[in-house]
């Protein structure tokens, strides 16, 4: 887990250091991010330590305008998303963005003028997948495959693979795990505990 929670925080973090040979639709969504993000990220008034949570505050934002919370949320719970009722599913979407974010926030300080370039895009009617990989300094590649959707009038992001290892996915095992030896409420608590 912790190789994938590296992965896949190096590769939400690489938004912020995109270079585009192609771009549709939901590339050009992505790119609108990455543009945002790096002003935010670049900008020296944001450098220092005591500027951090405000950096982060606006990072956030762009964060929560590029993905679909919603969605990654039903599909990290997968067949268990149906058997919750209508009032768990509203409690378990800002739970599992609280997660999300708390376990990835510190990601972007992991940005070090890595290069991330998008291949292409695939669309098949309200749903594209963008592909990118990120290049270090030293040459070395990593594959990230962007998986959107069409939602709320434009593209959102609802899950992110790198190097085959989809975000979605690992959540998804995990928490059927958990659900399948204990409940619904002890995956809430679990999550909050890591949260707080």
């Amino acid at each position: 887990m912790t190789l994938t929670v590296r992965l896949i925080g190096i590769a939400l973090s690489f938004l912020l250091a995109a270079s585009f040979l192609w771009a549709g639709e939901p590339t050009e969504r992505i790119r609108a991010s990455v543009d945002t993000g790096l002003q935010v990220v670049n900008d020296p008034r944001l450098q220092s330590a005591d500027k951090k949570k405000e950096r982060n505050d606006r990072l956030r934002e762009i964060v929560y305008s590029l993905f679909d919370f919603n969605e990654m949320a039903k599909r990290s719970l997968g067949s268990n998303w149906r058997k919750l009722t209508p009032q768990q599913q509203q409690e378990f979407v800002p739970a599992f963005r609280d997660f999300l974010e708390k376990i990835y926030a510190d990601r972007v300080d992991l940005y070090n003028g890595q290069k991330a370039i998008f291949l292409k895009e695939v669309v098949d009617q309200d749903y594209a997948e963008v592909y990118s990989k990120i290049v270090n300094k030293k040459g070395t590649e990593i594959a990230v495959i962007y998986k959107m959707r069409r939602a709320d009038g434009g593209w959102k992001v609802y899950d992110v693979a790198v190097e085959n290892i989809s975000l979605v996915n690992n959540y998804r095992a995990q928490f059927s795990r958990l659900m399948a030896n204990s409940s619904f409420e002890e995956l809430m608590k679990k999550m909050k505990e890591k949260t707080s």
